[in-house]
């Protein structure tokens, strides 16, 4: 057990927890901007379209269905089918705003890493004396 302890005690492992869960959390608000804003504006520009509803059947209606023939979601209940392209559209789009934050995510944090830390007044100090050794050194 204190391997297990001290395996999750490590701050890697901590952060690589925290980070999954903010990132299933952060793809909850993607689909959801996605699903509830950005699809219905897009549907919304291109004449009233339902991305959602958009789907080539494959196959018979079962005899006992009694939803909407024009249902995506009921169809797929039934069991028909189908390839739903409006459905992937949707999930191309969710990923490509995910991939674009997280490109910018890690844009941000590579120019934080790429800025290197000022010397101390001490160091530029220590710098000069080794320097002055140096040059009295060789002479």
């Amino acid at each position: 057990m204190s391997g297990f302890r001290e395996f999750i005690a490590r701050g890697n492992v901590l952060d690589l927890a925290v980070a999954v869960i903010i990132g299933a959390a952060f793809g909850t608000i993607v689909s959801s901007l996605t699903d509830d804003l950005i699809m219905p504006a897009v549907g919304a520009v291109f004449g009233g379209l339902d991305f959602s509803n958009y789907f080539v059947r494959l196959g018979p209606i079962p005899e006992t269905f009694t939803g909407d023939p024009n249902s995506y979601a009921a169809l797929k209940a039934a069991g028909v089918p189908m390839l739903g392209y409006g459905s992937f559209v949707t999930a191309v789009v969710n990923f490509l705003i995910l991939a674009f934050v997280i490109y910018q995510f890690v844009r941000i944090a590579n120019r934080f890493k790429a800025q290197p830390a000022a010397p101390s007044e001490e160091l530029a100090v220590l710098k000069e004396i080794r320097d002055e050794l140096k040059s009295k050194g060789g002479a």
